[in-house]
């Protein structure tokens, strides 16, 4: 019996210490990421997290997808530090297999600026960088300073002729940038406790990966307010509204970015897209009818659209403006004799979208049930301009029957076309879309679209597409001249680029998440018959 007890205790010790051996080693990287991750100031608007390993240098060696991403100039200029600094023979062991995390920040000198964070092993003492020898000794001035109540480093790189700002936030985690005064911000950042900011993606989701993308969608208006000189832009605006971040996956393929994984809502936040995460995965067909111009899109898809208009309902009232619509609709029965609101949710289809061309114009196309059906009634509120054309007499009827991304269309003109209303801003809008539609001048009928939407995700329920040829008039018009000139003139660059998706899949309340940017391959770009 005595054996038998003291067998059992040794089995049940040994026990304990082979779990606490296995999470102890399980868990410090997926810990040790975190930390690198808090220390990233929350004004942030990407990170782009990678591996510090010779196969991930070695996959991207002589590809132009990063450089036209990043920007030739910016990348040169990080990967010629990282050579001189943290692969130079004296620190790559420190640092080799940590991740790197370079986040994008906005500033307030009309300017975007890069920050890179990364950690060392525990061996590792700042004390080294003083003791760089070769090339590094050499192509680097490194200079003690303190930045606010962190250890820092003043290097100025002589192959760039600029000065890098490098600071130790503890334990042994570094952030750098070449703008100081981003590095000022990030030596005195301190993350709220409790904030739900960027995540990392569990750890094993992490080994598996090339290099991960966090989004943090509240950052976008700061980010557009750097950009644009039109504070009111509807480029990207529904996202722009959403309060979430995301955590995306790189699918490596040589000519595309690819990122997928979830976007996660703040709880309880008041937000449009908010309604379409209630819905189950649509089918997207309403792309095939978009314009050949096509500069940008955002299309929205629903399973039920009599759910959508209960939950778009609510939306009103939280937003606060139910008793507005409320009004408006008794107004419309009284003057029209029309209960506007249940005859158009009877008619309504599974997709809708506004879309913007090259040429400034903007169209609302929505899929209906039946367009014979909805024509009497768009007719019993509006004035019929033509036979098949009429405006409006109610403002904002747009925003209360399909929701905020609809607000551009005030008081619109419509057309209906077979089993879709197009509504627009004027006329001559309205008959360029008819021509469109009937000599099928359709952007999915180019060999270069259908190369992308190849890549794309057959079902969502909100997608943004951006065509960057298509996009160069409007960019021109309401970017700043400083980011214009880049987008102009860097090559490899954005302009390089076909296009970009971003699509939101309903999933568990919340939406799994596609990011998509393919570069151009050789013009064929001439419509199909």
């Amino acid at each position: 019996m005595k054996r038998l007890i003291v067998t059992t205790i040794f089995l049940i010790i040994a026990t304990v210490l082979v779990t606490v051996l296995y999470f102890k080693n399980l868990s410090p990287p997926g810990v040790r990421t975190g930390q690198v991750m808090r220390a990233i100031p929350d004004n942030a608007v990407a990170i782009f997290e990678f591996g510090n390993e010779k196969g991930f240098y070695d996959i991207f060696a002589g590809n132009q997808l990063l450089s036209t991403f990043v920007g030739p100039g910016k990348l040169h200029e990080l990967d010629t530090l990282r050579k001189l600094l943290i692969a130079s023979p004296q620190l790559d062991q420190f640092f080799t297999g940590q991740n790197i995390f370079v986040s994008l920040h906005p500033t307030n000198n009309d300017n975007i600026d890069l920050l890179v964070t990364t950690s060392a092993s525990k061996a590792f003492s700042a004390t080294m960088f003083n003791h760089l020898t070769g090339n590094a000794k050499s192509a680097l001035q490194i200079a003690p300073m303190q930045i606010a109540a962190s250890q820092g480093y003043n290097i100025y790189v002589k192959p760039l002729n600029k000065h890098f700002y490098l600071i130790k936030t503890g334990d042994n985690i570094f952030s750098g940038s070449f703008s100081k005064d981003l590095v000022d911000h990030s030596a005195i950042y301190q993350q709220n406790k409790g904030h739900n900011g960027f995540v990392p993606l569990p750890e094993q989701q992490n080994a598996n990966s090339l290099a991960n993308l966090y989004i943090n969608y509240n950052q976008f208006n700061p980010f557009f307010d750097q950009l644009f000189l039109n504070k009111t832009t509807d480029l990207f605006k529904s996202f722009r509204m959403l309060p979430a971040y995301a955590a995306l996956n790189l699918n490596y393929k040589s000519d595309a970015l690819m990122f997928n994984g979830f976007t996660t809502k703040r709880n309880n936040a008041t937000s449009y897209l908010n309604i379409f995460s209630a819905q189950q995965p649509v089918e997207n067909h309403l792309k095939d009818i978009f314009p050949a111009t096509t500069a940008y899109s955002t299309s929205f898809a629903v399973s039920d659209p009599k759910k959508f208009e209960a939950d778009l309902s609510q939306w009103h009232d939280k937003a606060g403006v139910g008793k507005e619509k409320n009004e408006l609709l008794n107004k419309v029965k009284s003057e029209a004799g029309l209960f506007v609101k249940p005859e158009f949710e009877k008619l309504l289809g599974n997709e809708f979208a506004i879309v913007t061309t090259r040429y400034f114009e903007k169209f609302a196309i929505i899929s209906v049930k039946d367009g014979s059906k909805l024509f009497p009634v768009m007719m019993n509120i509006s004035n019929m301009v033509t036979d098949k054309v009429g405006q409006f007499n109610y403002e904002k009827l747009p925003f209360f029957l399909l929701g905020d991304a609809f607000s551009i269309f005030r008081k619109p003109y419509f057309l209906i076309i077979d089993n879709y209303l197009i509504l627009a801003t004027s006329v001559s809008e309205l008959e360029s879309y008819n021509d469109t539609y009937f000599n099928r001048k359709f952007i999915g009928k180019t060999d270069q679209y259908t190369q992308f939407d190849n890549l794309l995700a057959e079902r969502s329920n909100v997608a943004f597409f951006i065509n960057f040829k298509n996009m160069q008039p409007i960019l021109k018009r309401d970017l700043k001249r400083t980011f214009y000139d880049a987008f102009e003139n860097s090559d490899p660059g954005w302009k390089n680029y076909y296009g970009a998706a971003f699509q939101l899949t309903a999933s568990d309340k919340n939406f799994y998440t596609n990011f998509c940017m393919r570069l151009n391959v050789p013009d064929t770009s001439g419509v199909k018959k």
